[in-house]
């Protein structure tokens, strides 16, 4: 039997396998089996009854990477309720819209981030419990009082129930809530362990965070499909990293760009904590081919690189997992789903000619919350999935991706928006017009360079706009490239041409 809901994932595995590790920590000996991780997400799914989330309600998620995290977030989804993972690298106003617009019921939180939180909430309009929980503990508060709760206290959710609402950033400022079924859910985990041939033998050291699509579909949900594990460190370090993956004995690595380009800084470990690794699977962005070579070379680990959306519950296309098969450059070939290439007409286009890819399947999502406007426009009368990447597709069906249709900056496999980049500097009094960018980067794949028009009369240097952003973005969105420019680059209808602006950054 092929599970269709996250809940009939966790159970089948649960009843074939009740004993199997299925996620261990790598700071302690902390680890949940398939049968202990089914009987937890019954009384999470109690307690959080408790605090008022009901079935189909949202339950927000504010919280790291840790054991208990993943419990929150499976045992909500088995219990017919809607997961949202709150990014933790977002700006407060990002942050308090996300968790305003998502219509939560209760925000499970961790300590850290309490009273941030609360401040938050306190003019949402609407009742909303706060659920203060331990990312690393065994259980949640009140947990223990609920007993173990017969499964027939919860009607299991149908393949169309939503079961994740994550929120994923746009070419406007505010993002967009994705809406994710049970069903889209299954389908991938079940695609990605077909596509990668993963058995119960294999385990993947966790470093990404799970409020990343990659991280919840890739590490967190594919193993429950096929039977295999995870093993979870708080963060990504990569001074620990094949110690990591060594020590919890990880049979392949799942990571973005950047984490290859820090590992490539890093010391070359011993062969005796690599030789156990099969391969290592990039996703979210775009992996330079020269990264590609250096890693392979270096680490003696073939790359699989794949790529998806948060639209399609991560991975929409893979290389084959045969290193003979694959072709660099390529995001590989249609995983789990359909894949076609269309022009602006939105038909389809032959082989070798670039235009917007697109996407149709089980894995795609059911639509933006609340924005029937953005729902619309994102599907072609015939259902495919415009996903604003320029690209092409060759005669052996391998996709590859030129260019974005959308003036998205992906940093690091984080999507940010720039406009918000631009707002926040036009706060500055010196700043008349800013307009930021994507620009190459051999550690994030793309870092953010602004342009900048000053006010006449106003004299501001680079050190005061880099103080002024780190403190209005954060350290992760302030730009890490600036240039003074006497005027912007426009189109016909006034509209800043942003990739004219790259070559200014060439140097």
């Amino acid at each position: 039997m092929t599970a269709s809901t996250v809940h009939e994932l966790i159970e089948l595995r649960a009843a074939a396998q009740p004993q199997a590790v299925y996620a261990l920590s790598t700071e302690s000996e902390h680890s949940i089996g398939f049968g202990e991780l089914a009987r937890g997400c019954r009384t999470v799914a109690a307690v959080l009854q408790a605090h008022g989330a009901q079935r189909g309600d949202t339950v927000s998620v504010v919280m790291p990477n840790g054991l208990q995290t993943l419990r929150v977030l499976l045992g909500a989804m088995h219990g017919g309720l809607c997961v949202n993972p709150v990014n933790l690298l977002s700006q407060p106003e990002q942050m308090r819209y996300v968790l305003a617009h998502s219509d939560c019921r209760v925000v499970c939180v961790a300590p850290e981030w309490q009273e941030r939180v609360r401040a938050m909430m306190v003019d949402v309009g609407r009742p909303v419990d706060l659920l203060v929980a331990d990312p690393d503990a065994r259980a949640l508060p009140g947990e223990r009082d609920a007993g173990d709760p017969d499964d027939t206290a919860f009607e299991p959710p149908s393949p169309d129930d939503v079961a994740l609402l994550m929120y994923t950033s746009g070419t406007t400022g505010m993002p967009k809530g994705v809406m994710l079924t049970q069903g889209n859910l299954a389908a991938n985990a079940h695609a990605i362990s077909a596509e990668h041939r993963l058995s119960p033998a294999d385990r993947v050291l966790a470093v990404l965070p799970l409020y990343h699509i990659n991280a919840f579909c890739v590490t967190m949900l594919a193993p429950l499909a096929h039977g295999g594990s995870l093993a979870m460190p708080p963060k990504f370090s990569a001074g620990r990293f094949w110690a990591q993956a060594s020590a919890t004995q990880c049979s392949w690595i799942n990571v973005v760009p950047t984490m290859i380009s820090y590992l490539l800084e890093g010391e070359q470990p011993p062969p005796a904590q690599t030789a156990s690794i099969r391969f290592c699977r990039s996703a979210s962005a775009a992996l330079p081919p020269e990264h590609h070579r250096a890693f392979e070379q270096m680490f003696g680990i073939g790359i699989v690189e794949t790529m998806g959306l948060t639209e399609t519950a991560a991975p929409s296309f893979s290389n084959p997992l045969d290193p003979t098969l694959r072709k660099l450059g390529s995001v590989g070939r249609a995983s789990g789903c359909e894949a076609r290439v269309i022009d602006a007409a939105l038909a389809e286009l032959p082989d070798g000619s670039t235009g917007e890819l697109a996407i149709r399947g089980p894995n795609v999502m059911r639509g933006y919350y609340k924005n029937d406007e953005a729902t619309r426009a994102a599907f072609t009368p015939g259902g495919w999935l415009r996903t604003g990447d320029l690209g092409h597709r060759d005669a052996d069906g391998f996709f590859f991706v030129t260019g974005r249709i959308k003036e998205l900056i992906i940093k690091g496999g984080e999507n940010i928006a720039p406009r918000e980049i631009d707002e926040a500097l036009l706060r500055h009094p010196a700043v008349l017009e800013a307009a930021a960018v994507g620009v190459p980067d051999r550690h994030y794949g793309q870092e953010i360079g602004v342009c900048i028009v000053l006010r006449s009369g106003c004299a501001c240097t680079e050190e005061e706009l880099r103080a002024f952003c780190a403190d209005a973005l954060g350290r992760y969105k302030a730009p890490g490239h600036y240039r003074f420019v006497t005027d912007l680059p426009r189109g016909p209808s006034g509209k800043v041409q942003r990739l004219k602006l790259l070559p200014l950054f060439e140097a």
